[in-house]
């Protein structure tokens, strides 16, 4: 199995909510991202998705975020790392697919201390 990982970032900001502490007051981050892809079989080209493709499809997304207030993008949900993990997971698993690789996982790091990975169950 062959795993692709390409990290990215942007800053945003938020306001938890119902959760106590400083984290309920509107705060921000710069949000690091990293994507994986697996696949069993490699392109033609010896290469199981160009790293290109991915991060112009990451790109596009992120972009989405990037200096957004998230509890708006977020639409009803609680903008905790766990659900930003789980809806860039769920935005980016169609657009990043090819024969041979699929979106895995997503891991979002709010601090360099302090991350969140998610992964669809496979059941």
């Amino acid at each position: 199995m062959y795993e692709l990982m390409i990290r990215s970032n942007f800053a945003a900001a938020h306001q938890l909510r119902e959760i106590g502490g400083s984290c309920e007051q509107l705060h921000g981050h710069t949000w690091k991202v990293e994507v994986f892809l697996q696949g069993e079989e490699l392109e033609e080209k010896g290469i199981l998705m160009d790293f290109r493709k991915v991060k112009s499809i990451v790109k596009k997304r992120i972009n989405k975020l990037d200096h957004h207030y998230l509890n708006d993008v977020l639409e009803g949900m609680n903008p905790t790392t766990e659900n930003l993990a789980r809806y860039l997971f769920e935005k980016l698993e169609e657009s990043i697919c090819s024969e041979g690789a699929k979106l895995s996982k997503i891991r979002v790091w709010e601090s360099d201390d302090a991350c969140v990975s998610y992964e669809k169950d496979s059941v």
